[in-house]
């Protein structure tokens, strides 16, 4: 047995020893029958696996009987996180590229665009995050200025919800979209017109290209405690070699695991099921798209929208598109379930929520609730449900895919949403309380890029949502982010307990020293948002290590 380190200097495991941790704050986890039956403090990694978690007493016994122990001084210990919505190679790109979400107006957006394309001397540029409800002209950047910016060069830049996009004139002309449903005719598509202009952009990438994008975004997972990525294709976002590249990458050793979902409607249960093989997803869900988003004005909902598209003041009458129609949900829920799939869509506004739960429900009256609830069907962002949506959820299982740092950013009386739909609107935006109230099933994510990757920012907006009402406490969140996103991909995993895979994070305030935590539970104090979120120092999965920070 080697001597007790105090304080630990490097955290990462002994490949295939046996090693003992003491001394921490372990949140998430289960202490094997001879713990005390309040926070652990101490486990026990046996290579791959988690042999034993308990407290100091225990830890003890097992000093002599290991080939390492490592003081953790205090620092935290939790399972690693789930992100159940992302987009990895766009997120690499937005890594690589230009992040425009710090910007304050066109003038700041288009500088960093001509000093992008100065430094790639031609090439295309990638700009990506903007928002123009925080700059100050109010609106977005026209082709025009693009062309000016990028001396006629090529310039995609989407929108930070990704439902719309600036692009130069030579971009829009190798997208071939002035004819197409969604150009407004000044240099900003939505639509058929978005996903053309993305289309045309992404075909552009090569494998390499597409491999060091995930690698940057693998990577970035990894450094803030994410081991588990819901990766999230459809058609007019990606393609069916960048969902099996992505997959590809995420079954390497010491990396982040990856599971896929691509976004298309099933005709019926065989090609459903030809089309999953052939892809290696685990369902024809995540962004088949039943509307748009609240700020690009595409959402599907029932009360018009604040503002126009063209940037207008109230129009009294635009409120967003439905993509998908009731016959449509209906009959793709029934070869999904049939097949053995996971069914589901991104679904955002209140008219487009009623859509799919009454296309869900007629599914249901043909194949049996229990079938369908058996299937463990999703919607991702689902924002303005009815309570009588809520309630239809629950009774069929569908678990309900959300990102609380979308509260967080445009959230509240005063922010994006409360401009789109009016403050009291805005507040009822995410409800995750009448979700856990009603019976439905959460998972957290990120949708990364449109926000970033971070699970403890996620949990943290869960917490302090804008709406009091809608709060969870610090444990519902983190569960949310942990072990639900593990069980909406039918994978084990999100907990520390003996026996389970020996993933998790270590993580300080960024300097080395422990964050506070509550002691019932062990979570950091996320109530207060002065507080600093929670570093990792260390991840880990299924033994292996995915980011050290300290030996970097």
């Amino acid at each position: 047995m080697s001597t007790l380190q105090q304080p630990p200097a490097h955290l990462a495991p002994l490949p295939g020893g046996r090693v003992l941790l003491r001394g921490g704050v372990l949140a998430g986890a289960s202490a094997d029958d001879d713990g005390t039956g309040g926070v652990p403090s101490a486990l026990v990694l046996d290579g791959s696996t988690v042999a034993w978690v308990g407290d100091e007493e225990g830890a003890a016994a097992w000093a002599d009987r290991v080939d390492r122990v490592v003081d953790l001084g205090g620092l935290l210990v939790t399972p690693g996180f789930a992100d159940a919505h992302v987009h990895l190679t766009m997120t690499g790109q937005g890594l690589d590229g230009v992040d425009l979400s710090g910007t304050r107006s066109v003038g700041e957006a288009l500088d960093l665009v001509e000093q992008a394309v100065r430094r790639r001397r031609g090439r295309p540029v990638y700009a990506h995050s903007w928002d123009e409800t925080r700059w100050a002209e109010g609106r977005p950047v026209t082709s025009a200025e693009l062309d000016r910016a990028s001396y006629g060069g090529v310039v995609y830049m989407p929108r930070v919800d990704a439902h719309s996009a600036s692009v130069s004139t030579a971009m829009a002309t190798i997208a071939r979209v002035r004819d197409i449903d969604g150009w407004d005719g000044t240099g900003v598509v939505r639509r058929d017109a978005f996903a053309a202009a993305t289309n045309a952009f992404t075909t552009t990438l090569t494998p390499a290209d597409r491999e060091h994008h995930v690698s940057l975004a693998l990577d970035a997972a990894a450094a803030v405690g994410v081991t588990l990525l819901h990766e999230m294709g459809a058609s007019h976002l990606t393609s069916h070699d960048d969902i099996r590249d992505v997959l590809a990458h995420g079954e390497g050793a010491g990396v982040p695991d990856v599971v896929a979902y691509w976004g298309e409607l099933a005709v019926d249960a065989e090609a459903a099921a030809e089309l999953a093989g052939f892809l290696g997803v685990l369902g024809l869900a995540g962004d088949l798209c039943a509307d748009g988003s609240f700020g690009s004005f595409t959402a599907h909902v029932e009360q018009p929208y604040l503002g126009s598209p063209s940037g207008g003041r109230e129009d009294g009458h635009h409120v967003g598109f439905g993509y998908l129609g009731v016959d449509e949900v209906r009959d793709h829920v029934l070869a999904c379930t049939r097949a053995g799939l996971q069914a589901g869509g991104h679904v955002i506004g209140d008219a487009a929520l009623r859509t799919m739960a009454t296309g869900f429900r007629a599914a249901a009256d043909e194949l049996g609730v229990e079938a369908v609830r058996a299937a463990r069907h999703r919607w991702e962002h689902v924002e303005l449900p009815s309570p009588r949506v809520l309630a239809t959820m629950a009774e069929l299982g569908v678990w309900a895919s959300v990102q609380p740092v979308f509260d967080a950013l445009w959230g509240g009386s005063g922010g994006m949403y409360a401009a789109r739909l009016g403050p009291e609107r805005a507040l009822a935006a995410l409800p995750l309380r009448d979700m856990v109230d009603a019976g439905v099933r959460l998972a957290f994510g990120s949708d990364s890029p449109v926000t970033p990757l971070g699970p403890w920012a996620a949990v943290r907006a869960a917490v302090l949502h804008h709406n009091p009402d809608q709060r969870l406490t610090p444990a519902e969140a983190f569960a949310a982010h942990t072990v639900a996103g593990h069980e909406l991909a039918g994978r084990p995993g999100g907990h520390l307990r003996a026996g389970a895979h020996a993933t998790y994070v270590v993580w300080d305030d960024g300097d080395g020293a422990p964050v506070a935590t509550d002691p019932t539970t062990g979570l950091p104090v996320l109530d207060d948002p002065d507080l600093p979120l929670p570093v990792a120092r260390l991840t880990v999965v299924s033994g292996q290590v995915a980011h050290d920070r300290e030996g970097a």
